[in-house]
Protein backbone atom coordinates (compact mmCIF):
# COMPACT_ATOMS: atom_id res chain seq x y z
CA UNK A 1 0.00 0.00 0.00
CA UNK A 2 1.69 3.03 -1.12
CA UNK A 3 -0.67 5.47 0.58
CA UNK A 4 -2.73 4.70 4.02
CA UNK A 5 -5.60 6.25 4.53
CA UNK A 6 -7.42 6.71 8.16
CA UNK A 7 -9.97 8.37 9.89
CA UNK A 8 -10.04 8.78 13.60
CA UNK A 9 -13.04 10.72 14.42
CA UNK A 10 -12.41 14.45 12.41
CA UNK A 11 -9.11 13.56 11.61
CA UNK A 12 -7.75 12.42 8.78
CA UNK A 13 -4.20 10.75 8.07
CA UNK A 14 -2.78 10.35 5.23
CA UNK A 15 0.80 8.66 4.81
CA UNK A 16 3.06 8.42 2.22
CA UNK A 17 4.15 4.71 2.65
CA UNK A 18 7.04 3.82 0.43
CA UNK A 19 9.84 5.04 2.65
CA UNK A 20 12.72 2.39 0.90
CA UNK A 21 12.42 5.09 -1.81
CA UNK A 22 12.39 8.31 1.12
CA UNK A 23 8.45 8.71 0.28
CA UNK A 24 9.39 9.67 -3.66
CA UNK A 25 6.05 9.38 -5.73
CA UNK A 26 5.60 7.29 -8.67
CA UNK A 27 2.70 8.19 -10.69
CA UNK A 28 0.49 5.62 -8.95
CA UNK A 29 1.21 7.01 -5.46
CA UNK A 30 0.02 10.66 -6.89
CA UNK A 31 -3.01 9.11 -8.31
CA UNK A 32 -3.90 7.23 -5.44
CA UNK A 33 -3.04 10.53 -3.21
CA UNK A 34 -5.52 12.50 -5.72
CA UNK A 35 -8.21 10.08 -4.74
CA UNK A 36 -7.84 10.27 -1.28
CA UNK A 37 -7.44 13.91 -1.24
CA UNK A 38 -10.95 13.99 -3.20
CA UNK A 39 -12.22 11.70 -0.39
CA UNK A 40 -11.47 13.91 2.75
CA UNK A 41 -12.73 16.54 0.93
CA UNK A 42 -16.41 14.92 0.29
CA UNK A 43 -16.22 13.45 3.56
CA UNK A 44 -18.20 15.57 5.93
CA UNK A 45 -17.20 14.17 9.22
CA UNK A 46 -13.47 14.69 8.48
CA UNK A 47 -12.51 17.74 9.78
CA UNK A 48 -8.57 18.33 8.98
CA UNK A 49 -6.05 15.98 7.67
CA UNK A 50 -2.16 15.45 9.47
CA UNK A 51 -0.21 14.52 5.62
CA UNK A 52 3.19 12.94 6.45
CA UNK A 53 5.70 10.00 5.19
CA UNK A 54 6.78 6.66 6.46
CA UNK A 55 9.51 6.32 8.61
CA UNK A 56 11.85 8.91 10.05
CA UNK A 57 14.08 9.73 6.69
CA UNK A 58 11.60 11.97 4.34
CA UNK A 59 8.45 13.57 4.08
CA UNK A 60 8.58 12.72 0.96
CA UNK A 61 11.87 13.02 -1.78
CA UNK A 62 9.33 14.67 -4.53
CA UNK A 63 8.82 12.49 -7.82
CA UNK A 64 10.30 8.83 -8.47
CA UNK A 65 12.49 9.84 -11.35
CA UNK A 66 13.98 6.24 -12.15
CA UNK A 67 9.67 5.13 -12.31
CA UNK A 68 7.77 8.12 -13.89
CA UNK A 69 10.87 9.43 -16.29
CA UNK A 70 13.48 6.56 -16.75
CA UNK A 71 11.39 3.34 -16.59
CA UNK A 72 7.79 5.33 -17.30
CA UNK A 73 5.96 2.99 -14.95
CA UNK A 74 2.36 3.89 -14.97
CA UNK A 75 2.87 7.70 -16.93
CA UNK A 76 -0.42 7.21 -19.23
CA UNK A 77 -2.87 8.73 -17.80
CA UNK A 78 -1.01 10.10 -14.52
CA UNK A 79 -3.08 12.64 -11.89
CA UNK A 80 -1.01 15.01 -9.90
CA UNK A 81 -2.82 15.73 -6.23
CA UNK A 82 -1.56 19.25 -6.21
CA UNK A 83 -5.35 20.82 -7.97
CA UNK A 84 -7.18 18.98 -5.35
CA UNK A 85 -5.19 19.93 -2.49
CA UNK A 86 -5.41 23.56 -3.98
CA UNK A 87 -8.88 23.49 -4.01
CA UNK A 88 -9.50 22.01 0.02
CA UNK A 89 -11.60 24.49 2.19
CA UNK A 90 -10.35 21.88 5.10
CA UNK A 91 -6.97 22.51 6.70
CA UNK A 92 -4.42 20.33 5.92
CA UNK A 93 -1.17 19.97 8.58
CA UNK A 94 1.73 18.95 7.28
CA UNK A 95 4.21 16.71 9.50
CA UNK A 96 7.39 17.17 8.18
CA UNK A 97 9.64 14.19 9.43
CA UNK A 98 12.58 14.24 7.15
CA UNK A 99 13.50 15.27 3.47
CA UNK A 100 10.65 17.60 1.50
CA UNK A 101 12.37 17.89 -1.41
CA UNK A 102 11.30 19.16 -4.94
CA UNK A 103 7.54 17.66 -5.47
CA UNK A 104 7.54 16.48 -1.83
CA UNK A 105 8.22 20.48 -0.66
CA UNK A 106 5.52 21.55 -3.33
CA UNK A 107 3.15 19.04 -1.92
CA UNK A 108 3.91 20.93 1.69
CA UNK A 109 3.57 24.00 0.32
CA UNK A 110 -0.02 23.27 -0.35
CA UNK A 111 -0.56 22.70 3.20
CA UNK A 112 -1.88 24.64 5.23
CA UNK A 113 0.40 24.57 8.74
CA UNK A 114 4.20 22.51 8.39
CA UNK A 115 5.73 21.44 11.52
CA UNK A 116 8.77 20.03 10.65
CA UNK A 117 10.87 17.25 12.56
CA UNK A 118 14.42 18.68 13.92
CA UNK A 119 16.68 17.17 11.07
CA UNK A 120 13.69 18.26 8.35
CA UNK A 121 15.13 19.54 5.34
CA UNK A 122 14.05 21.64 2.13
CA UNK A 123 14.73 22.09 -1.59
CA UNK A 124 13.56 22.19 -4.87
CA UNK A 125 15.80 20.68 -7.17
CA UNK A 126 14.31 20.36 -10.14
CA UNK A 127 16.63 23.06 -12.17
CA UNK A 128 19.20 20.33 -11.66
CA UNK A 129 17.58 18.05 -13.65
CA UNK A 130 16.93 20.60 -16.67
CA UNK A 131 13.70 21.17 -14.74
CA UNK A 132 11.50 23.33 -13.13
CA UNK A 133 9.05 22.58 -10.49
CA UNK A 134 6.19 21.41 -11.94
CA UNK A 135 3.68 21.66 -8.92
CA UNK A 136 3.33 25.57 -7.35
CA UNK A 137 6.99 25.97 -6.47
CA UNK A 138 8.02 28.99 -8.51
CA UNK A 139 4.86 30.48 -7.46
CA UNK A 140 4.02 28.96 -3.78
CA UNK A 141 7.35 29.37 -2.29
CA UNK A 142 8.04 33.29 -3.07
CA UNK A 143 4.55 34.20 -2.05
CA UNK A 144 5.92 32.69 1.80
CA UNK A 145 9.18 33.53 1.74
CA UNK A 146 11.62 36.33 0.96
CA UNK A 147 11.99 36.32 -2.61
CA UNK A 148 15.20 36.46 -2.73
CA UNK A 149 15.84 33.42 -0.51
CA UNK A 150 12.88 31.65 -2.71
CA UNK A 151 14.88 32.52 -6.01
CA UNK A 152 17.84 31.47 -4.73
CA UNK A 153 16.67 28.03 -3.62
CA UNK A 154 15.07 28.31 -7.28
CA UNK A 155 17.84 28.71 -9.30
CA UNK A 156 20.60 26.54 -7.04
CA UNK A 157 18.68 23.28 -6.04
CA UNK A 158 19.79 24.68 -2.25
CA UNK A 159 18.43 22.63 0.40
CA UNK A 160 17.60 24.57 4.15
CA UNK A 161 17.75 22.55 7.10
CA UNK A 162 14.16 23.09 9.34
CA UNK A 163 15.67 25.99 11.68
CA UNK A 164 16.33 27.81 8.64
CA UNK A 165 13.20 26.75 7.34
CA UNK A 166 11.40 27.79 10.50
CA UNK A 167 13.50 31.68 10.67
CA UNK A 168 12.37 32.01 7.09
CA UNK A 169 8.65 31.11 7.77
CA UNK A 170 8.77 27.99 5.34
CA UNK A 171 8.24 25.87 8.39
CA UNK A 172 5.80 27.20 11.49
CA UNK A 173 6.62 25.01 13.77
CA UNK A 174 10.09 22.82 14.66
CA UNK A 175 9.81 20.10 17.16
CA UNK A 176 12.21 17.29 17.94
CA UNK A 177 10.92 14.28 16.07
CA UNK A 178 9.39 12.11 19.07
CA UNK A 179 7.22 15.12 19.39
CA UNK A 180 6.02 15.77 15.58
CA UNK A 181 2.58 13.83 15.50
CA UNK A 182 1.85 14.98 19.07
CA UNK A 183 2.04 18.54 17.67
CA UNK A 184 0.00 17.89 14.91
CA UNK A 185 -2.86 16.32 16.94
CA UNK A 186 -2.75 19.20 19.10
CA UNK A 187 -3.21 22.14 16.64
CA UNK A 188 -5.99 19.71 14.52
CA UNK A 189 -7.36 19.25 17.57
CA UNK A 190 -7.68 22.88 18.21
CA UNK A 191 -9.07 23.74 14.47
CA UNK A 192 -11.81 20.54 15.64
CA UNK A 193 -12.92 22.75 18.34
CA UNK A 194 -14.07 25.53 16.07
CA UNK A 195 -17.06 25.87 13.74
CA UNK A 196 -16.59 23.76 10.33
CA UNK A 197 -18.20 25.54 8.29
CA UNK A 198 -16.50 28.54 9.36
CA UNK A 199 -12.90 27.21 9.43
CA UNK A 200 -13.11 26.37 5.73
CA UNK A 201 -14.81 29.75 5.10
CA UNK A 202 -12.12 31.24 6.69
CA UNK A 203 -9.65 29.14 4.89
CA UNK A 204 -11.44 30.07 1.30
CA UNK A 205 -11.35 33.62 2.29
CA UNK A 206 -7.84 34.12 3.30
CA UNK A 207 -6.08 32.03 0.51
CA UNK A 208 -8.60 33.72 -2.30
CA UNK A 209 -7.50 37.17 -0.46
CA UNK A 210 -4.11 36.93 -1.21
CA UNK A 211 -4.59 37.20 -4.93
CA UNK A 212 -7.21 40.59 -4.85
CA UNK A 213 -6.94 43.98 -3.67
CA UNK A 214 -7.58 44.94 -0.18
CA UNK A 215 -11.07 46.27 -1.00
CA UNK A 216 -12.01 42.77 -3.28
CA UNK A 217 -10.56 41.29 -0.37
CA UNK A 218 -12.54 42.89 2.70
CA UNK A 219 -15.77 42.70 -0.14
CA UNK A 220 -15.43 38.44 -0.04
CA UNK A 221 -15.06 38.95 3.46
CA UNK A 222 -17.76 40.71 4.44
CA UNK A 223 -20.22 38.04 1.94
CA UNK A 224 -18.78 35.07 3.62
CA UNK A 225 -19.18 36.61 7.09
CA UNK A 226 -23.13 37.29 6.18
CA UNK A 227 -23.34 33.89 4.78
CA UNK A 228 -22.23 32.20 8.41
CA UNK A 229 -25.04 34.34 9.82
CA UNK A 230 -27.55 32.00 8.51
CA UNK A 231 -26.20 28.94 9.48
CA UNK A 232 -27.68 26.87 12.16
CA UNK A 233 -23.64 26.80 13.67
CA UNK A 234 -23.78 30.44 14.26
CA UNK A 235 -26.63 30.58 15.96
CA UNK A 236 -25.64 27.69 18.47
CA UNK A 237 -22.03 29.53 18.70
CA UNK A 238 -23.97 32.73 20.04
CA UNK A 239 -26.01 30.23 22.42
CA UNK A 240 -23.08 27.89 23.58
CA UNK A 241 -21.49 30.89 24.20
CA UNK A 242 -24.63 32.60 26.48
CA UNK A 243 -25.18 29.48 28.52
CA UNK A 244 -21.19 28.83 28.56
CA UNK A 245 -21.22 25.31 27.37
CA UNK A 246 -19.34 23.60 24.71
CA UNK A 247 -20.85 24.03 21.31
CA UNK A 248 -22.51 21.24 19.21
CA UNK A 249 -21.34 21.91 15.54
CA UNK A 250 -23.51 20.60 12.98
CA UNK A 251 -21.78 21.99 10.02
CA UNK A 252 -24.72 23.79 8.73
Amino acid sequence: MKVIFEKRGPIAYVTINRPERLNACDFETYGRLTEIWTEFRDDAALRVAIFTGAGDRAFCAGSDIKSNYVEKIGREGARTPYPVMLELTKPIIAAINGHANGGGLEQALACDIRVAAEHAQFGLGEVRLGWLPGGGGTQRLPRLIPLGRALEMLYTGKRIDAHEALRLGLADYVVPMHQLMAKCEEIASEICKSAPLAVQKIKEVALRGLDLPLREGLRLEHEAYDWLNTTEDAREGALAFAEKRPPAWRGR
